[in-house]
C-alpha cells in the first residue's frame, strides 16, 4: 500500500515539475518575444524625422518619443508623440497633425532613410565612385556646396536637409577627408599631374 501511495506521490510531482518547467518556459518565450518586438518598434520610431508642417508647408525636424511608441505597440496599435520640434517652443502648442506623415510612411520620414535613398545610385562628385551601403556610424559621406565647400551633414539643420539635396552634390568619405585636408592644408599639399605611359 505505500509503495502504491509512493508511486502515486512521485507521478504527481512528476506532472507538477513537468508544468513549472513549461510555465517557465512560456514566460522565457513571452519576454524574449517582448523584448525583441520592443526593440524592433523602438528601432523604427526613433532617431530624427523631416515632414512638411501641416500648418504652414515648410520643412520641419521632429523627433518621436519612440519608447513610448514601442511600449504601446506591444498591447495596442503604436501611440505616436513629437518629443522635439525644430518649431518649437515657438508652436509647441499645435497640434501636431504632422504624426500621420509619419504614421503612413515611418520609414520615408526618417533622415537617414532619406538620406540613403538620396545617396543610392549617385556617384562622388571628385572620384566618381558609385555609393554603395553607406556606413552612418563609420564612413558618413559628406556634401558639397553650390560655393565649392565641403559640409557634413550635422553642419546642416535637419529641415533644411531635403531643400539641400536639390542644390548640393555628394561627396564620398575618402574625397571628403582628402579635399578636406587640402582646404584647411593648402601650404602642405603639392599638386603633381598624373603622367600616363
Amino acid at each position: 500500500m505505500l509503495t502504491a501511495v509512493d508511486e502515486l506521490f512521485r507521478r504527481h510531482l512528476t506532472v507538477l515539475v513537468a508544468f513549472e518547467i513549461l510555465t517557465v518556459i512560456a514566460i522565457i518565450l513571452a519576454l524574449v518575444w517582448a523584448v525583441v518586438a520592443f526593440a524592433r518598434i523602438y528601432l523604427k520610431y526613433q532617431g530624427k524625422r523631416v515632414i512638411t508642417c501641416p500648418e504652414n508647408g515648410q520643412y520641419a525636424a521632429v523627433g518621436l518619443d519612440a519608447p513610448h511608441a514601442a511600449f504601446t505597440c506591444l498591447w495596442n496599435k503604436a501611440d505616436l508623440r513629437l518629443t522635439s520640434c525644430s518649431r518649437w517652443p515657438e508652436r509647441r502648442d499645435c497640434a501636431q497633425d504632422c504624426i500621420q506623415q509619419i504614421g503612413l510612411s515611418p520609414f520615408g520620414c526618417q533622415l537617414r532613410a532619406m538620406l540613403t535613398g538620396w545617396y543610392r545610385g549617385k556617384q562622388c562628385t571628385y572620384c566618381h565612385r558609385a555609393f554603395d551601403e553607406i556606413h552612418w556610424l563609420e564612413h558618413q559621406p559628406a556634401l558639397l556646396t553650390p560655393g565649392g565647400k565641403i559640409v557634413e551633414w550635422e553642419a546642416i539643420r535637419p529641415e533644411a536637409i531635403p531643400e539641400a539635396l536639390f542644390t548640393h552634390q555628394p561627396v564620398c568619405w575618402d574625397c571628403k577627408v582628402v579635399e578636406g585636408f587640402c582646404a584647411e592644408h593648402a601650404e602642405l599639399v603639392v599638386e603633381r599631374p598624373w603622367k600616363h605611359s
